[in-house]
């Protein structure tokens, strides 16, 4: 999916926390550009715009055009997103250009799809990863990568290295040889103390 944000650009002097304010009241949101050969480039993105585009999940592993006022527009990914601590609005984003035909770092949410047959059979589904933080190109970039549980058994799990991914797309922990962490498993299910107790008195009293 596609996105496009209008921006406006601002001046070198314009910074700080009141200019920041001033922004805000204007309903646009602060913003740096960067990456790619050219230099840093500060901007603001039009407010409405950028809360309808967080709505959605999609948006945060996409490649998004900035129509920057002008001058060329620029290809980029959200890279850092400053919420307010309390009414969750955005405050501050930070975007890096998009350069076609490098290889990137992305981050792509995790979509467990299909039934475990082990929760089938009583088991609990952990989910220990909810996001991926993945290699590739731009044009390769997956909006989610989705891991089937469906043949799991009680007992099972899903390492990174199990997951299938589309060629040219290569996991970050996995290419700097860091810890082949466990993705989902399917649980024995558990019996409390409490429903223990209360099997051992029926049987006493059975007797």
């Amino acid at each position: 999916m596609s996105y496009t944000l209008t921006t406006v650009a601002r001046a070198t002097d314009e910074q700080g926390k009141g200019s920041s304010r001033r922004l805000r009241k204007a309903n646009l949101i602060p913003a740096i550009v960067y990456g790619g050969d050219a230099k840093p480039l500060s901007v603001s993105v039009k407010l409405n715009e950028l809360v309808k585009a967080i709505q959605d999940e999609s948006f945060f592993s996409s490649v998004t055009t900035l129509a920057l006022d002008g001058s060329e527009n620029e290809e980029v990914i959200i890279k850092a997103l400053q919420r307010h601590p309390s009414k969750g609005t955005p405050l501050h984003v930070d975007f890096q250009r998009v350069v076609r035909g490098q290889t990137m770092h992305f981050t792509v949410p995790v979509h467990f799809t299909g039934t475990a047959k082990g929760v089938k059979s009583g088991g609990i589904l952990q989910t220990n990863v909810t996001e991926l933080h993945i290699n590739c190109l731009p044009r390769q970039l997956p909006e989610a990568i989705e891991v089937d549980v469906t043949d799991l058994e009680i007992g099972d799990l899903l390492r990174f290295s199990d997951i299938k991914l589309a060629d040219g797309i290569t996991i970050v922990e996995l290419d700097s040889n860091a810890t082949d962490r466990v993705v989902v498993s399917v649980q024995a299910p558990t019996v409390s103390a409490d429903s223990e107790e209360s099997t051992s008195e029926e049987s006493t009293d059975t007797e």
